[in-house]
């Protein structure tokens, strides 16, 4: 089996990181953060991998426009991270930045066996946002019907989704799992002509994807990105769901363990960091997204040969302590998927009471005995005592009483701070 990581590692790839650093140093934030470093003496990939990483505290701290590395009659778009949980990022685009991105973005749609016959319903977030004009943009480089619907307004989403024979819906999957939800309650289905469906921007478990999958009659593709490094559309998964080939011709990535921050073992779930190769408005060198999944190894039967990380398992800042266990959404959506009886959607409630750390569990099901609720409920607390040493109060609500959300979903909620 071929090891991915190395697949990367050409002296064009070399040559190419070298040209982006000297690059990047034009701009205020890397001439400090690259202060003393030359380029030129980047001669191997060790000496890269011993390069600062940079995250989205180094990233917040360069705004507004700290990134920028052309002249201002260069920049023709900027895009924001949505500024939530702090400042906002500012990534600023040059055309050949948009050109690129779409490029890539419309190489996603071919790898998902889109085509220009295709009518694409956009339901994603438009404006400094990255995600409705990305899948748009790459939708218009296909050359297939873009439906700009943006979030929201489901009963417009659906009448229009009828009326124009939509073919693919692009969706968080949160948003997907309500439109299914909401086409099986109004017995519309047979009026849907959708065959595949692009999902990204949050991960999600396999009972989900199977969820949607089915009510919907369609094909699921995962597509991934981040606005820093251009937005969605950087890697793409095929029709084989064996991972998401990345897009290496425009990016270079690492697998590193979040702890050591040294290069993750072949096959073991680390951090993703990447470093982007031809970008100009922005360039980012060994970006920390703390995404975590791992390479896999070997040749996909779809024949593409662009390597594959495996679908996002979570994000490494998003893990949370109870009582010594580690606690991230993937895990979560793990265990509940090998328990009968357990839906898609949970939500994960830590508290601290009276001097301890209290974890309720609320989950979803279809079953309506009470009997075999409690049954389910504590073959639940059973599964989570032996996985992850912790026992939670769990409780079973029915299907659809948990928040739905047009954008992400947030699972995991620590009060304790």
């Amino acid at each position: 089996m071929t090891d991915t990581r190395t697949e990367q590692k050409t002296p064009q790839t070399l040559t190419a990181i070298r040209q982006q650093i000297a690059h990047a140093k034009q701009g205020a934030f890397y001439q400090e953060h690259f202060a003393g470093i030359d380029p030129a003496a980047i001669d191997s990939f060790d000496a890269f991998e011993q390069l600062p990483f940079s995250d989205k505290g180094d990233l917040r701290a360069a705004y507004p426009l700290g990134l920028q590395c052309v002249p201002e009659e260069k920049v023709v778009r900027i895009h924001s991270s949505s500024g939530t949980t702090g400042t906002p990022v500012i990534i600023p685009y040059t055309q050949k930045d948009i050109d690129d991105w779409a490029l890539m973005f419309a190489r996603c749609y071919e790898t998902a066996e889109i085509t220009n016959r295709d009518r694409i319903q956009i339901t994603p977030g438009y404006g400094l946002w990255t995600a409705g004009i990305g899948f748009q943009l790459g939708c218009e480089r296909l050359g297939a019907m873009a439906v700009p619907m943006g979030p929201g307004n489901t009963e417009k989403q659906l009448q229009m989704m009828m009326d124009l024979h939509s073919t693919v819906i692009t969706a968080t999957s949160s948003y997907a799992l309500l439109l299914a939800e909401e086409i099986a309650k109004r017995g519309i289905r047979d009026k849907i002509h959708l065959k595949k469906g692009v999902i990204g921007s949050e991960r999600w478990g396999e009972k989900m994807r199977r969820r949607i999958a089915e009510e919907l009659g369609v094909e699921l593709y995962d597509i991934y990105g981040l606005t820093e490094i251009y937005g969605p559309g950087i890697g793409m998964s095929c029709k084989y769901e064996c991972g998401m080939h990345m897009w290496t011709d425009y990016l270079y990535y690492e697998i590193i363990d979040p702890k050591t921050l040294k290069a993750a073992e072949p096959g073991a779930i680390g951090e993703i960091v990447i470093t982007t190769l031809q970008k100009e408005g922005a360039p980012l060198i060994r970006y920390r997204t703390h995404d975590l999944t791992r390479a896999l190894e070997g040749d996909c039967p779809c024949g593409l040969h662009f390597p594959r990380i495996d679908t996002i398992l979570g994000r490494s800042d998003d893990m949370v302590k109870v009582k010594g266990a580690i606690i991230y959404p993937g895990r979560v959506d793990e265990i509940l998927s090998g328990i009968a009886g357990v839906s898609s959607e949970y939500q994960v409630m830590i508290d601290h009471l009276n001097g301890r750390d209290i974890l309720r569990l609320f989950f979803e099901t279809p079953i309506a005995d009470a009997d075999r609720i409690k049954e389910i409920e504590s073959t639940v607390r059973a599964a989570f005592k032996q996985q992850l040493n912790i026992l939670p109060e769990t409780h079973a609500v029915a299907l659809g009483e948990l928040p739905r959300s047009e954008k992400k979903s947030t699972r995991i909620f620590d009060n304790r701070y």
